[in-house]
């Protein structure tokens, strides 16, 4: 499973600066903030296989000097319930996405153009199963490089591209572009604002041993209610032969799933 939603705190989006980041003061900690809160999810068909369920999650991000971090951990079917397709499936997901700045370590500005910061970015990706019995258990780990790009009116994004290593296949398996946005769109009188967030997840190059489609991914818009503590959000994600799955009439992984969530910020 690939989710990310990137509800983010008040506090991160007035803090995280648009401009390119120039450490050539020494200062690299003065663009530091961190955030973190805990998401209530229920998904509905989920791809791949038309899932529906509920599910915990307890996402966070910041920045601290030369480190850039966003990850989150995943707690499924939260009601036990003995009908979802989680009852008897591994019951956590967890994702870590830690980026080095080589602004920071530098010192230098190496913005150009819309590129304001560049990074090395990793990504890792875990569901805690057991691969002796599993051979399909998430174990994979990213590397590529990384940077924040600012873009027509959504403003900063983040851009990534990795190479992928599969620790369950012991193999490099293909390359993945990701891109994530928040844009706050519309404020309210009392301070409260309306966000379109999301991401864009897209491997190709996967090998044929391993994957069924060399290419896959998945597009999630979110539109969320923002105030200082709180947050409720609906997500529309797309699918296209997501994770390399190529899509058949009888196991779907491209189409449409629908996500709600509250949230409550720390």
């Amino acid at each position: 499973m690939r989710k990310i939603l990137l509800a983010l705190s008040l506090f991160a989006v007035v803090s995280a600066p648009s401009f390119a980041a120039d450490y050539s003061d020494g200062n690299i900690h003065k663009n530091d903030y961190k955030w973190m809160q805990f998401n209530l999810m229920g998904a509905f068909n989920e791809k791949p296989g038309n899932n529906s369920h509920d599910y915990g999650e307890m996402e966070f991000g910041g920045r601290s000097g030369l480190f850039d971090l966003y990850g989150y951990v995943d707690v499924f079917n939260l009601l036990s319930n003995p009908s979802s397709d989680k009852e008897d499936a591994d019951k956590m997901f967890m994702k870590f996405a830690p980026r080095l700045s080589l602004d920071a370590l530098t010192g230098k500005d190496l913005s150009f153009g819309p590129v304001k910061e560049l990074y090395i970015a990793s990504l890792m990706e875990w569901d805690g199963g057991n691969v002796t019995t599993n051979a399909n258990e998430t174990n994979n780990q990213k590397i590529g490089l990384g940077s924040d790009v600012m873009v027509p009116w959504l403003g900063k994004i983040g851009l990534n591209f990795y190479k992928t290593y599969d620790a369950t296949k012991k193999d490099w398996n293909g390359y993945q572009v990701s891109t994530n946005w928040f844009k706050p769109f519309y404020t309210f009188a009392n301070g409260t604002f309306l966000a379109y967030q999301g991401y864009i997840d897209y491997q190709m190059g996967m090998k044929s041993q391993y994957s069924t489609s060399a290419t896959g991914g998945a597009m999630f818009n979110g539109f969320y209610w923002h105030s200082q503590r709180y947050a409720i959000g609906y997500g529309l994600k797309l699918y296209k032969d997501v994770y390399g799955i190529e899509d058949t009439p009888g196991f779907r992984s491209s189409g449409v799933a629908n996500y709600i969530s509250l949230s409550y910020k720390f």
